[in-house]
């Protein structure tokens, strides 16, 4: 959804602006083409910093990477003299340069180690796996995979790890396939598990409760949010996020508690996007991974 982004962002000359997940830095390519602006740009992991010296090299006066999690950009920021941004865009989930290594164990497509560590620092998702009790296995499965076999499914993996460790995506794999029924929509039926275990490595949930209430902080007046999801858990996030902010928030949600804007008040922000926006039918038969991607974005008003 890069003209989204950009269409959402409206980055103008001279103004300072954070790709908290540079990933393949196409947004941040993007950003810096779109008007004669500042570009910090984070990721915490090393690979696409380092992917991105070349773009850096293309850019010497108005890019910097800064390798580190996103949602510690205030600190990060601050120890760079920046504490005021005209704009922020988040691209959440693991990125197609992860998926498509399988020495980095993100994907279940081809056999590589089960890792998924962003940070390639860690405990990993072999350790989570081989070590944790059966019931808490459950749970992750559930609660952050939505999986409905997740009993069923830990019963299998702890079973198997009796007999040997479960050290590859392929092992994980055909565990979970063994005790699944085929999946009427085609959908693999080891994905969720999948998801589920590399949102635990990651801690990206809270990765993406810290970086909403960062970002909107450090946003000056006529800023903007932007923020693309792929999981319906994190979007609940940012939805309920981005409301609460906004003054539209209908409760309460342990996901995006009031706490992360502060004390009740005048609502500072408003919604940029009233509902999220999709890809079009273009986009996503050229890039199929994109059809679960939902943007929302938030804006920081002038009187505030």
């Amino acid at each position: 959804m890069l003209h989204e982004v950009i269409e959402q962002l409206a980055p103008r000359d001279g103004g300072i602006y954070l790709d908290g997940t540079f990933g393949g830095g196409g947004y941040a390519r993007a950003i810096l083409g779109a008007a004669r602006c500042t570009l910090l740009a984070i990721d915490r992991d090393p690979d696409a910093i380092a992917r991105g010296a070349a773009l850096a090299a293309e850019f010497p006066e108005r890019l910097a990477l800064v390798e580190g999690r996103f949602g510690d950009m205030l600190e990060l920021l601050t120890a760079r003299g920046v504490t005021r941004l005209d704009g922020v865009v988040l691209d959440l989930g693991v990125s197609s340069f992860q998926i498509d290594q399988a020495e980095r164990g993100f994907s279940f497509r081809a056999d590589g180690p089960l890792d998924m560590r962003m940070e390639k620092s860690g405990p990993s998702a072999a350790d989570l796996v081989n070590r944790l009790p059966e019931a808490e296995l459950a749970d992750i499965l559930w609660q952050l995979g939505e999986e409905r076999h997740s009993r069923r499914i830990a019963r299998t993996i702890v079973a198997a790890r009796r007999e040997a460790p479960i050290e590859t995506t392929g092992q994980l794999v055909r565990l979970i396939h063994s005790v699944m029924p085929r999946d009427p929509s085609g959908i693999d039926s080891a994905t969720r598990s999948f998801q589920a275990l590399r949102l635990k490595v990651n801690d990206e949930l809270g990765e993406v409760e810290r970086g909403l209430a960062a970002a909107a902080q450090l946003l000056a007046p006529g800023g903007r949010l932007v923020v693309v999801a792929f999981h319906s858990l994190e979007d609940r996030i940012v939805k309920r996020f981005m409301q609460q902010a906004a003054g539209r928030a209908p409760g309460a949600s342990r996901h995006a508690p009031s706490a992360m804007l502060g004390p009740a008040t005048k609502p500072a922000y408003r919604l940029v996007t009233t509902n999220a926006l999709r890809p079009g039918e273009a986009e996503t038969s050229a890039n199929p991974r994109a059809r679960s991607a939902r943007l929302r974005a938030l804006e920081k008003l002038e009187t505030a």
